[in-house]
């Protein structure tokens, strides 16, 4: 049976890097490793990002989006199971930030999935310096996330303070209590594992259910303790549904602004509260005959040159006003539920 992972992750938490990381790591062990991007976009990022990773030891499938969600359910499970049939020793799904891990699990113990995959791990990603005020439908999919999750990797780990750290975990566990979560992360616990009292060093943390490093400094060991990790089943409350979730992707297409306008128009949307709640902006956008890559989020933009890309810019984020932000920017958009 071929062993299947999810790496889930709220918007922006870091998803696409630790997978490159974790597929290297599995490559170097000698798995055949397929990455499948399970987006509802039509216009899947992720997939461009990842596109040099494509090898002999690593395939990289898309289920496509611009559907709605039985049909989109449909085609994951299509694809899964035409991938089963290639050889592959591990799947690993991406799922977009805004993703029910229920979907994960119901449809891997469908058949005949049941007899082609065995459930591996479920791994969550977290931003070490979490945003603090996420509304309550927010924290509802990041709890059910993290519910299920084997193991939780913090990112970004060696760019906040101890404290900082320590501020996520507890909007963490309070996300959880949220949903009557018995789930629960004490920093406590892991004392021996501190490298520094300071708040202002680097906490470094290698549990078997949590990880707190920098992802430049993760080690064999640390893989192999994400690789066992598996998953957990517990109960917590189930408040709303994908189709029910007022989060929603707007993507605009051709944008005819230099790399300062797109920053500049990035920035401003984030403070504006009359568009909505903006909580990523991504894409790529070409200037001067070079392609760069846009992650951005309330923390901060991070702009850098990819060899490939496609003119896109996607805003995510909660009751978003097209019209309103279409103003930001020269460009027609499209609109899909979620992301």
């Amino acid at each position: 049976m071929t062993k299947v992972d999810l790496i889930t992750g709220f918007l922006g938490s870091g998803k696409t890097t630790f997978i490159r990381k974790y597929v290297k790591y599995l490559i170097d062990k000698g798995e055949k490793v397929c990455i499948l991007e399970n987006d509802y976009g039509a216009i899947n990022v992720d997939m461009m990002l990842l596109s040099d990773l494509e090898s002999e030891s690593c395939g990289l499938e898309m289920v496509a989006g611009g559907c709605d969600y039985d049909c989109h359910r449909r085609r994951f499970k299509t694809k899964l199971i035409t991938m089963s049939m290639l050889g592959y020793s591990r799947v690993i799904i991406e799922p977009s930030g805004i993703f029910d891990v229920d979907e994960f699990f119901d449809i891997l113990h469908e058949e005949p999935l049941d007899r082609l995959y065995e459930i591996g791990n479920v791994i969550a990603i977290v931003k070490a310096d979490l945003e603090g005020d996420l509304s309550d439908e927010a924290d509802f999919m990041l709890a059910s996330q993290i519910a299920d999750a084997g193991c939780l990797v913090l990112s970004h780990v060696q760019e906040v303070s101890v404290s900082q750290i320590e501020g996520t975990v507890e909007h963490i566990n309070n996300a959880l209590k949220k949903v009557k979560c018995n789930r629960g992360f004490d920093i406590k616990r892991y004392k021996t594992n501190i490298l520094s009292e300071d708040e202002n060093k680097l906490l470094s943390i290698s549990a078997t259910d949590f990880i707190v490093k920098d992802w430049g400094q993760l080690t064999t060991e640390d893989y192999q303790i994400i690789e066992n990790s598996g998953y957990h089943s517990y109960a917590y409350e189930k408040k709303i549904s994908i189709d029910d979730s007022s989060f929603e992707a707007l993507f605009f297409m051709h944008v005819a602004m230099s790399m300062d306008e797109i920053k500049a128009a990035i920035e401003k949307l984030f403070v504006d509260e009359t568009v909505g709640r903006v909580m990523r902006v991504k894409g790529f956008a070409q200037n001067e005959e070079k392609w760069y890559e846009i992650n951005a989020t309330v923390q901060g933009i991070n702009v850098n040159e990819i060899h490939i890309g496609q003119d896109v810019i996607i805003v995510i984020g909660e009751q978003l006003d097209r019209e309103k932000i279409d103003n930001y920017f020269t460009a027609r958009y499209s609109t899909i539920k979620t992301t």
